[in-house]
């Protein structure tokens, strides 16, 4: 199981295939590890991060990237080693370029 975040300049067409004229670039080193951290959350979160299912699909829009950001400093505290780290480290980076990029989406693509 694991976790593939993709940046989107528009709202990508939930197919593969089909959804790579819109695509900026992608996370796909860190998805187990990205899905561990996400499915250890607090039960109680409330956050945007909260809504990404491990096993489906969803999307972000710029807005709710921003909001996400702030989530992130929970996320690091509930990392249990080096690679979970990575992993939240290049979901920051990719939800940074999603709230400064108009229009743009993050794909969290699950198992």
């Amino acid at each position: 199981m694991g976790v593939e975040i993709e940046l989107h300049a528009d709202r990508p067409v939930l197919d593969w295939d089909r959804s790579r004229g819109t695509l900026i670039r992608g996370s796909y080193a860190h998805g187990d590890e990205l899905a561990d951290v996400l499915l250890g959350m607090n039960e109680t979160h409330q956050g945007n991060l909260a809504r990404v299912d491990p096993y489906g699909d969803t999307l972000l829009n710029e807005q709710q990237a921003q909001a996400a950001l702030r989530e992130v400093p929970d996320l690091l505290k509930q990392c249990s080693g080096p690679s979970q780290t990575a992993a939240v480290l290049d979901l920051e980076r990719l939800l940074q370029s999603c709230s400064k990029t108009p229009g743009s989406y993050l794909w969290f693509v699950g198992d």
